[in-house]
């Protein structure tokens, strides 16, 4: 017969306490049906004792009330071990009380004598206070405070669930972070309906101890004079002192288990000790203990009030309005220059780590040995500009690009510069040390000698000039350009054709933090409904790709926020946030008041509506256009578009709204800078002048 799988054994030490914490379990149950000798007895009413001040301990220097959220469970075991205790100790004084005050042991007698005086009645006096202040003082308020608690604690929850995904639905936190605020989540929900239901054992604990107490007293009376003949004088003095003694024993510990429970759930959401959480705040307002000082020093000049008790708290409270600021000026000096020396230390550390070298820039510009010798002395005019351009960047396009960083690099040619985006070269120069630039385009040309070439940031005709004769260049009317300027505009172009890629997930959240409550309400609606924050990301990177400014931020919302419920491909959405945009892409567009346009001939404009493949429902699927067709397009766009640039018009295309974002997609291989617009685009106020056409 086969025998049935052994079950995998505990480990061991974790048996070993398994089984000790079953047995004192066991051990609080015996008490209740078996007699105990006094000696243990005395050992059990320490234990108590000693438990319920370990327990008022931790419960002042917990961070939070979550830290200690196995005290419903401590709560019901020390309950527990008091009652079997108030049973044992009624057992042995009902049983031997004839015999004397130490019948039952020598702490209930100690407490006996050292609380009464040697007078019963002062005895029942003190435990009758000592259940008042417990009942109904302590318990009372404890459980209200944790009966409120459990209630707003569930009633949030849904919220904070709801929090918690939203959060890792923005990306603001992992899967990891979200279940440990999960599992946060749940503990404190459940520990605060546990606090509320325990709360319910102190308060059943005081009663049980006032009711032992009376039966004690009463029973131990009649069996003192029945049983054992003693005088009832005599049986009212020894079993009252033993009774009063047992439920002081007894009530001692319930007040402090009491008190830990009241400091706990008083605490609420408050992070930290218990004494920095009262003393600190009690502490932090010089100006109150000022105040308190002036008083109780009016009441020690008060006739026949004491005057030492009422100066020496007066005197105290000014010293602590004195010291206490000074302390903490001292506190915050002392953090601030360890937080110093801590970013001193961890920059040392990153120039010496490995990180530091996988660490790319966003914007980097490489000069070469003699371009950097050449603008050595106008690094500090460099830098300037360099400002002046990313303030501008920043009103221009509604965003702040990241900081330049201007390097020296051995490893390019000595006479050339490198722009790099993210760490990747995306544009370079050979830069004329000590030459200027004219450019030209198709007008004349200057009278000094110099050399033809294009110039780097627009590729338009220019001059280049030795540096002797700019004198000359502008008497003759050109406007000479030096290096610095050349790079700086080769830069800002570069920049510009560059945008999407320096628009950061991070970027976009603080433009969105620094809206109205209102549009900052709107942004939220959109990316938890209809798309995310990387989708609404993807729709500015489109925007700017085009060179389309977003500064109106708020407008883009509302555009994004009428089509994003119905649509769900961005390049839709772009499309209709231009739409609403139209006044402000004509007006950055115009000259004076005036935009000129190149149009699409019919020719093309017949070949691209062709080229639109639709689904049965009439949407877009793809754009399949002749490769020679798309040739001959090309060709004719870049003689007739060539034309009117070199001329340095400011102009854009202009084709049908369908498509316009398959007609952008090939003039920006051909011209990155030249806008195209959809005559949807076209705002109304704007004169309109016509260039031509590509046909």
């Amino acid at each position: 017969m086969a025998q049935p799988p052994a079950l995998p054994l505990p480990k061991a030490g974790l048996s070993v306490r398994d089984i000790g914490f079953a047995l004192g379990i066991i051990v609080i149950i015996c008490v209740l049906f078996l007699p105990i000798p006094p000696f243990l007895i005395d050992m059990g009413l320490a234990f108590s004792i000693a438990l319920s001040v370990l327990i008022l301990m931790v419960a002042l220097w917990i961070q939070k009330p979550l830290d200690f959220s196995s005290f419903p469970t401590i709560l019901l075991i020390a309950t527990m071990t008091r009652l079997a205790l108030n049973i044992a100790t009624t057992r042995v004084i009902l049983s031997h009380g004839n015999e004397g005050h130490n019948a039952a042991g020598g702490v209930i007698a100690g407490f006996a004598s050292l609380v009464m005086s040697g007078d019963f009645v002062i005895g029942l006096i003190v435990f009758l206070i000592l259940i008042t202040i417990n009942f109904i003082v302590i318990t009372k308020g404890a459980t209200r405070i944790a009966e409120v608690g459990a209630r707003f604690t569930l009633d949030a929850i849904p919220g904070k669930q709801m929090s918690i995904d939203a959060d890792l639905s923005a990306g603001i936190i992992d899967e990891k972070e979200a279940q440990r605020r999960r599992k946060e989540l749940e503990e404190e929900s459940s520990f605060f309906g546990a606090m509320d239901g325990a709360s319910k054992f102190v308060r059943g604990d005081a009663i049980a101890g006032l009711l032992i107490t009376c039966i004690n007293v009463f029973g131990g009376i009649i069996i003192g004079y029945f049983r054992h003949g003693m005088p009832i004088s005599e049986a009212a003095d020894v079993f009252v002192k033993l009774s009063v003694g047992d439920g002081l024993v007894s009530q001692m510990p319930a007040l402090i288990v009491s008190l830990a429970a009241g400091l706990l759930v008083s605490r609420g959401g408050t992070v930290g000790s218990t004494e920095q959480a009262v003393v600190n705040q009690l502490s932090g307002y010089p100006r109150a203990l000022s105040v308190s000082a002036v008083l109780m020093a009016i009441l020690g000049l008060m006739p026949g009030l004491p005057f030492v008790p009422f100066m020496f708290l007066s005197g105290l409270l000014a010293l602590g309005a004195w010291f206490i600021p000074r302390q903490v000026e001292a506190e915050n000096r002392a953090r601030r220059e360890q937080e110093e020396k801590k970013v001193v230390q961890n920059k040392e550390l990153e120039k010496e780590s490995v990180k530091s070298v996988l660490r790319t820039s966003e914007i980097e510009l490489a000069l070469g040995k003699m371009v950097s010798t050449r603008l050595l002395g106008a690094h500090q005019e460099l830098a300037f500009r360099v400002g002046k351009m990313r303030k501008k960047f920043a009103t221009q396009y509604g965003f702040v690009v990241p900081e330049i960083k201007v390097t020296d690099d051995i490893g390019i040619a000595e006479k050339s510069y490198h722009i790099r985006i993210h760490g990747t070269t995306v544009a370079s120069n050979m830069l004329r040390v000590g030459e200027v630039l004219v450019v030209t385009g198709s007008g004349r040309k200057p009278s000094v000698p110099g050399d033809e070439i294009r110039e780097p940031a627009f590729g338009m005709p220019a001059v280049s000039v030795l540096e002797a004769f700019a004198e000359d260049l502008k008497r003759e009317g050109f406007q000479p350009i030096d290096n610095v300027s050349v790079v700086l505009t080769h830069m800002s172009e570069v920049i510009r054709n560059n945008l999407p890629a320096l628009l950061s997930y991070k970027d976009v959240k603080v433009l969105i933090d620094r809206l109205d409550p209102e549009y900052k309400k709107l942004a939220d609606e959109i990316c938890s409904s209809h798309m995310s924050y990387s989708g609404l990301q993807a729709v500015l990177k489109l925007l700017l790709a085009e060179r389309v400014s977003i500064r109106n931020l708020h407008l883009i919302l509302e555009a994004v926020a009428e089509l994003a419920p119905h649509v769900r491909k961005t390049e839709q959405i772009v499309e209709h946030v231009r739409v609403r945009m139209a006044q402000q892409l004509c007006g950055d567009l115009a000259d004076n008041g005036v935009l000129r346009v190149l149009r699409l001939g019919s020719k093309w404009d017949l070949a691209f509506h062709q080229a639109l493949k639709r689904d049965n429902k009439g949407e877009i699927i793809e754009f399949d256009i002749d490769p020679r067709m798309l040739e001959e397009f090309s060709e004719q766009a870049t003689k007739v578009i060539r034309e009117f640039m070199d001329r340095g018009l400011p102009f854009a295309l202009v084709t049908s709204p369908e498509t316009r974002s398959y007609v952008r997609m090939i003039i920006e291989r051909l011209f990155a800078t030249l806008p195209v617009l959809s005559h949807v685009e076209l705002a109304k106020g704007i004169e309109i002048k016509i260039l031509g056409s590509i046909s």
